[in-house]
């Protein structure tokens, strides 16, 4: 029999403390904090994601359930509601959204070596955005309609990997192309966004940091033709144009020259038109790497499906915000797990044997390793493997 740490501990063991520990001390998380510190708020909150957790009640109770274990779990403060709920009404969410960067900044390093879809060695950004439906008398403070409120993920997802490079939450209003002012342009990285983002200042900006950019224009975009290049049909591709923009505006916010291409897909027999200003790629893979977009769709909808976002155990925008990041840093300490101990299994099914484990004593890489051949091939080509 093993005796040595309980899998959630092990997991938790691959997290840089002494960066939670310098964030705790920057935004002074445990000043006249007596039994239940921002740590033990932290993992109860990591052990309600990672277990699936319904709410306070229900952390509380599965806790409580395993009183000799709480401690092993690295737990030091009595767990409760209250103390659970006025933790998530007053330590500042920034330490947790700042620790969930630091987790990036790893998990970024570990998959750089990921493959994209296409063949280029440059950084490949998916840009968009999701919106979190709320109950306006309980959230007042996230206006979104008349009659209902909202909080949006704005996500820069890196697609090497499929990390959440950038994260911001807003309220429902906030209009998606407001997060280009907030972005610092990585110069030679790709931008991909789809026609919510279409300002014609803030492309010419990321035009001018060095950056390259692959979106969709609006169907009443007006252009003029300045020279058209050879296409291979048979690819369905149907022009590859260089253009001026012609409206008046539209030209001031972006002098120079854009790049068009007309493509049908084969598979659904639409025609979608692409700008870029990259002249050198071919026009096939400008089309894939819109293409590859769709990735991050996958992670708003996986992570949707598999993390306590939709359902909030507090409804100040403290307590919703330090919800999201720790979601957001179980995640991202998950497929560090994975790539650190080049486990073969999906992370969906990781999080599905982490679930019923956390208070189990078993080596994790055994634990992860035995069970890789039970995965259903069949059931788990269905589930967003995003990595």
């Amino acid at each position: 029999m093993h005796a040595g740490k309980l899998i959630f501990a092990q997991v938790m063991e691959f997290a840089p403390w002494h960066t939670f520990r310098r964030l705790v001390a920057k935004y002074r998380g445990d000043f006249n904090v007596r039994s239940f510190s921002c740590l033990d708020q932290f993992l109860c909150m990591a052990f309600a994601q990672l277990t699936y957790r319904e709410s306070l009640r229900d952390i509380e109770a599965c806790l409580q359930a395993q009183p000799a274990k709480i401690y092993h779990l690295g737990i030091r403060g009595t767990v409760s509601r209250s103390a659970l709920a006025d933790a998530n009404e007053g330590r500042d969410w920034r330490i947790y959204c700042e620790f969930a960067q630091a987790l990036i900044r790893i998990a970024r390093r570990l998959y750089a070596a990921e493959p994209l879809a296409v063949e280029l060695s440059e950084t490949v950004y998916a840009l968009d955005a999701t919106t979190i439906d709320l109950c306006l008398s309980l959230f007042p403070w996230a206006p979104f309609r008349s009659t209902k409120a909202a909080v949006k993920l704005h996500t820069l997802l890196d697609l090497r990997g499929a990390i959440p490079v950038f994260i911001h939450i807003s309220d429902g209003k906030l209009h998606d192309v407001n997060v280009l002012d907030m972005l610092i342009p990585e110069p030679g990285a790709f931008y991909v966004m789809d026609r919510g983002y279409l300002d014609f200042n803030r492309l010419h900006a990321l035009h001018q940091a060095g950056s390259f950019f692959v979106i969709r224009p609006k169907s009443n975009f007006k252009f003029r033709r300045v020279y058209s290049l050879p296409v291979n049909r048979t690819e369905g591709l149907i022009c590859d144009q260089l253009i001026e923009l012609v409206v008046f505006y539209s030209h001031q916010g972006y002098p120079e020259r854009l790049r068009r291409i007309r493509y049908r897909d084969p598979e659904s027999g639409k025609t979608l038109v692409f700008l870029t200003n990259h002249f050198a790629l071919p026009a096939l893979t400008v089309c894939e790497l819109y293409r590859s977009r769709w990735q991050i769709e996958l992670f708003f909808k996986w992570i949707k499906q598999h993390l306590r976002i939709k359902r909030f155990f507090g409804t100040s925008e403290n307590a919703v915000k330090s919800q999201i990041w720790i979601a957001v840093a179980s995640y991202v300490l998950v497929a560090i797990v994975r790539k650190r101990l080049k486990i073969e299994l999906s992370l969906h099914a990781m999080l599905q044997i982490l679930s019923v484990t956390p208070f189990e004593k078993a080596p994790l890489i055994q634990l992860l390793t035995e069970m890789a051949p039970m995965e259903n091939s069949a059931l788990t080509d269905k589930q967003m493997n995003l990595f």
